[in-house]
């Protein structure tokens, strides 16, 4: 028999929940870094020889309660505060959210378009300004 393991909407907004939760592990804040290439093989990589081109501050907490995505649980971030002074000159392409004691929690694509995190532009300049308009997280129920 073919796999076809689903949750309910229930349990997605549970475990989107559980996840952005972890953002705010730690005493204060999570982390949004962006990076150049190459993007680790998942959020238990440490990073290498990345360079980090900017990094961004959730507020405290992350993220608000999930709600129904129909299907699945969608969670919406906070404000987060811009960089206003970014780190390095290269190109955007991935990110990592951490806690505030700098634990990996997810990792995901950047471009400006069909991307985990869409930007207007994937060119960061050191010294630039670095801003988020919006973040959501998505659990789907399949």
């Amino acid at each position: 028999m073919a796999n076809n393991f689903k949750i309910s909407n229930a349990a997605a907004k549970a475990a989107c929940d559980a996840v952005v939760d972890l953002i705010d592990g730690g005493a204060g804040a999570g982390k949004i870094a962006l990076y150049d290439a190459p993007q680790p093989t998942d959020p238990d990589t440490a990073i290498g020889a990345q360079t980090k081109l900017a990094e961004l501050t959730f507020s405290d907490p992350a993220f608000g309660a999930a709600a129904d995505a129909n299907p699945g649980g969608r969670a919406t971030a906070n404000a987060i505060s811009d960089d206003t002074n970014a780190d390095a000159t290269g190109t955007a392409a991935w990110f990592r959210v951490t806690d505030s004691d700098g634990t990996a929690v997810f990792d995901g694509s950047v471009g400006t378009a069909s991307a985990d995190m869409v930007l207007n532009t994937t060119a960061i300049a050191a010294g630039s300004t670095v801003s988020l308009t919006s973040g959501t997280v998505t659990q789907p129920e399949s």
